[in-house]
């Protein structure tokens, strides 16, 4: 079986928990989507790069989601969903990916 790299897990995750979220009128369903995907990426990071960098694209991880809202009412929701997501997968794939 494949395996899927830690970057489209965690963009899959900031986007896949908008969309739940969005599409169900339930917050927290999204909330569970971001976690799990966020914890999933969060245990590949530290096979790959180490704890530090886990941690540090953990915080950039979050960072993007808490930053997406303020960045949502100057754009939109959908292309600050994309634009966070997209920038945690390229910091993804530098730090960890690549590497795999």
């Amino acid at each position: 079986m494949a395996k899927v790299p830690a970057a489209a897990v965690a963009a899959g995750g900031l986007i896949g928990g908008y969309g739940v979220a969005r599409w169900t009128k339930k917050r927290q369903l999204g909330g569970v989507v971001l976690a799990a995907a966020g914890a999933t990426a969060t245990q590949q990071w530290r096979r790959q790069a180490g704890g530090k960098a886990a941690g540090a694209l953990t915080v950039a991880y979050v960072a993007a989601f808490a930053g997406s809202h303020p960045l949502a009412k100057k754009v939109g929701a959908w292309p600050s969903v994309f634009g966070v997501a997209g920038a945690v997968a390229l910091a993804s794939w530098a730090v960890a990916d690549r590497r795999a």
